[in-house]
């Protein structure tokens, strides 16, 4: 696995998870039940994890979605 999207955004989070999982990429949001400890402030970013087989075609997705800038460095 590896992470290609680390964000405090919940807006982005639904929104890549289902850009993921509708191009049938499976996707694992990392830290999803942190929101429960933090209180729902956003202090703990939630990280997107990708098979590494599947990482050039999820980091194409994200770009082609407009959101290159939010991806991590590879």
């Amino acid at each position: 696995m590896v992470e290609i999207v680390r964000t405090n955004d919940l807006v982005l989070v639904g929104f890549l998870q289902s850009l993921l999982e509708n191009a049938n990429i499976p996707v694992l949001v990392a830290d999803m039940h942190m929101s429960a400890l933090e209180g729902m402030i956003g202090a703990f970013p939630r990280r997107f994890l990708v098979p590494d087989d599947d990482a050039a075609q999820a980091r194409r997705l994200i770009r082609e979605a407009g959101l290159g800038g939010e991806l991590r460095h590879e």
